[in-house]
């Protein structure tokens, strides 16, 4: 079953391949004759190469999913049902909300801060135009890739493993996830500042680390500082689900209420959390706007 299942997503690899093939090769220039005899080839447009490519891509990914919208208007009672009970919190269960909400926040608050405190100096060495050592700043790019490559929910379970259930482990992760997206825009940020008066520290007799920060530091902090913002914007969205992996905070509630088929109970959960994440970002804008 395996084999047919795998032959039959084959060929409709290839006959796309040659449908593809197909369209392009029909697309020859179109040729227009002037007045005085002469003649001009100029270029078809783009567009039907394009949609032809979009619709057959479509239908490619909807065979191979599975896709139908028959199913989604079936459950789609289900889908209301749900929806109804969400949108109905149940107010009294709120008490038992703010317990794992800190502890979501004080995960997304620490996390943040080391994970941004660690990347300043590996953006730094990973930044070609201040680190000229080639391998280094590969190496480091390379680490850097795999950790972002690596989900938030994977890195907290590995975590949840090594460091046993509970907030240390959901702030771990929190800290390696935020270490590479925030040394990753960093280093581009380091590569487009303002070259001068670096190398005019360094020609007075400074070394790297005295004139990254007098002449560096200054253009790169409202940046940095941006990142870091952004990072625990997401960080706080990030650490509500990080209970489902035993890593505390809000996803262990909204498992349970899940679990229980407590879909009131889980409303005054969103709702609570959807208040929060709007406050700090509201918090959040106002900042970088005045860093800005």
């Amino acid at each position: 079953m395996a084999n047919i299942f795998t032959y039959k997503h084959l060929l409709i690899g290839e006959l796309l391949v040659l449908a593809v093939a197909l369209v392009l090769t029909l697309r020859k220039p179109e040729v227009i004759t002037t007045k005085s005899g002469n003649t001009v080839s100029r270029p078809r447009s783009p567009m039907g190469v394009i949609c032809t490519l979009l619709v057959l891509a479509i239908t490619w990914a909807l065979h191979m999913t599975g896709f139908q919208i028959s199913v989604i208007i079936q459950k789609g009672e289900k889908i209301v049902a749900i929806l109804e009970k969400l949108f109905r919190p149940k107010w009294e269960f709120f008490p038992k909300v703010i317990a794992p909400l800190v502890d979501t926040i004080k995960m997304s608050i620490l996390g943040t801060v080391i994970g941004c405190a660690a990347a300043l100096p590996i953006a730094v060495l990973a930044s070609s135009n201040i680190d000229h050592n080639k391998f280094v700043v590969s190496l480091l790019r390379v680490i850097l890739g795999l950790i972002r490559t690596l989900p938030t929910l994977i890195i907290a379970l590995v975590c949840a493993l090594i460091f046993s259930l509970g907030t240390f482990a959901g702030t771990v992760a929190i800290s390696i996830f935020t270490f590479g997206i925030v040394a990753k825009m960093l280093y581009e940020s380091i590569e487009t500042i303002d070259m001068g008066p670096f190398e005019a520290m360094e020609a007075l007799g400074a070394n790297k680390f005295q004139a990254f920060w007098s002449a560096g530091v200054p253009q790169i902090l409202p940046v940095y500082l941006s990142h870091c913002l952004y990072c625990f914007e997401m960080n706080v969205r990030a650490s509500a689900i990080l209970g489902y992996v035993g890593a505390g905070g809000l996803g262990i509630t909204i498992n349970e209420r899940i679990g229980w088929r407590d879909y009131n109970g889980l409303g005054m959960v969103l709702l609570t959390l959807l208040v929060v994440v709007v406050s700090i970002e509201f918090l959040s804008e106002f900042l970088r706007k005045k860093l800005s």
